[in-house]
């Protein structure tokens, strides 16, 4: 079976690296919960690193409805809508050790790709995503970059 690859806007886009000049996206996790019914969060490029061509690393706050059923169902699918297209990313989850640290308490998984589609209208152009503004931006990215950091060099 072929692996599916981060596509190379994706990988530069989530590489971990000019997070302030990113700070305005941000991105669908959809999950399922124990009842069978979906769930979205927004998450952000502090949050999910495209670790290699095939893998994401992510960091979560612990005791979400999101990081729960993350680590019960160990699927999740990323929405992720960027230069005019849509990429839905099925994703296969494992959890790692959770992070205690004086910046940011978080919970640590690694994102294989089951599946990827890219959309695009035929009929329309798709001019952006989510897009946020922080209320406070240097101490968020700050936590970001932390974040980061942790899952570039020590993700398990």
């Amino acid at each position: 079976m072929m692996k599916t690859a981060i596509p190379e806007a994706l990988m530069t886009l989530l590489s971990g690296e000019n997070l302030k000049d990113k700070q305005r996206e941000a991105f669908l996790l959809q999950t399922v919960n124990e009842d069978g019914w979906p769930h979205s969060a927004m998450i952000s490029v502090g949050e999910v690193l495209a670790a290699d061509p095939y893998t994401f690393h992510l960091m979560l706050w612990p005791n979400t409805m999101t990081t729960i059923n993350l680590m019960r169902s160990k699927k999740a699918q990323l929405v992720i809508i960027y230069e005019g297209l849509v990429y839905y990313i099925k994703l296969q989850i494992k959890h790692h050790s959770a992070v205690l640290s004086d910046i940011h308490t978080g919970e640590r998984f690694s994102a294989h790709i089951h599946a990827l589609k890219i959309d695009k209208a035929k009929y329309a152009k798709i001019e952006t995503g989510i897009q946020v503004k922080l209320h406070n931006p240097d101490s968020v990215i700050d936590r970001w970059q932390a974040q980061v950091e942790i899952l570039k060099h020590n993700p398990y």
